[in-house]
């Protein structure tokens, strides 16, 4: 079952004017490069899937592509919000910018409070590829739903020592079709994606 695109936490949401264009230029290049590779999208009953994030001035603070966002073909400066506090425990999360932060932001939380070398993560969805990953990465359990407090602590224990890797793919097995990596930039964590993506179907050629 497809449940990507409902927030599931509690969003304190203070509309803002957007962050200024030259902070998000790359941010927007790398997400709609994704969107071209059918990696953020929507599906035919409309609902988006996929979202990125960039960290905030090595703060736990991180800028994300904002909720039902996924299906825009090319994004712009209003299609993002800072995201400047996440209470886990709490189930909540506050943001200022022009929209909500995207449903999967607590999962974004996570991994930049996991791993502070890590300055970009995306969130993509790909069937393919997700079948091919499950089990042979890092993968959450199969009763974690997406964007819930358990997802952040599922990402977080698949992110402890001896786990170190400042770059990397994760497969989401309660989340059909989901796939996260992360890096210390967002060139290096598209490269990864990208990488992997074309290796796996390649070989099937």
């Amino acid at each position: 079952m497809i449940d990507e695109g409902y927030i599931k936490f509690s969003a304190i949401w203070e509309e803002q004017e957007p962050l200024p264009k030259e902070t998000l230029t790359k941010l927007i290049d790398c997400r709609d490069k994704m969107y071209q590779h059918g990696l953020i999208g929507a599906y035919p009953n409309g609902i988006g899937f996929g979202n990125i994030s960039i960290r905030w001035k090595n703060s736990h603070d991180f800028i994300i592509s904002g909720s039902a966002t996924g299906g825009i073909p090319r994004s712009a400066v209003n299609h993002y919000t800072h995201v400047y506090r996440v209470d886990i425990e709490e189930n909540r999360l506050f943001c200022q910018g022009p929209v909500v932060a995207s449903s999967e932001s607590m999962s974004h939380a996570a991994i930049y409070r996991s791993r502070i070398e890590v300055q970009s993560i995306i969130h993509v969805h790909h069937l393919e590829l997700w079948e091919n990953l499950l089990c042979k990465v890092p993968t959450t359990p199969e009763d974690v739903a997406s964007g819930t407090p358990e997802m952040a602590y599922a990402l977080m224990d698949l992110l402890k020592p001896p786990s170190d890797s400042d770059t990397g793919i994760i497969a989401m097995e309660g989340h059909r079709e989901g796939i996260i990596v992360y890096g210390p930039s967002l060139t290096e964590a598209t490269n990864c994606l990208l990488q992997k993506k074309f290796s796996i179907l390649e070989h099937k050629l």
